[in-house]
């Protein structure tokens, strides 16, 4: 059985958001607006996506 993946794409500028909220979405892989990753779907990744949420859209890969 494949496991689940995630698209994540950020949509918004991390400039001027909390240091926290910064360091979570590079730790995600994210650079650049309009930047996608893929990432496994479990609980750690889950948990930074809720932690920027406003910030990057998730969908299904």
């Amino acid at each position: 059985m494949a496991e689940k993946m995630l698209k994540i794409t950020l949509v918004k500028s991390v400039s001027g958001r909390l240091e926290k909220q910064q360091k979570t979405v590079e730790a995600l892989g994210l650079r650049k607006i309009g930047q996608t990753v893929v990432k496994k779907d479990n609980e750690c990744t889950r948990g930074m996506i809720f932690a920027v949420r406003h910030l990057v859209e998730v969908s299904e890969a």
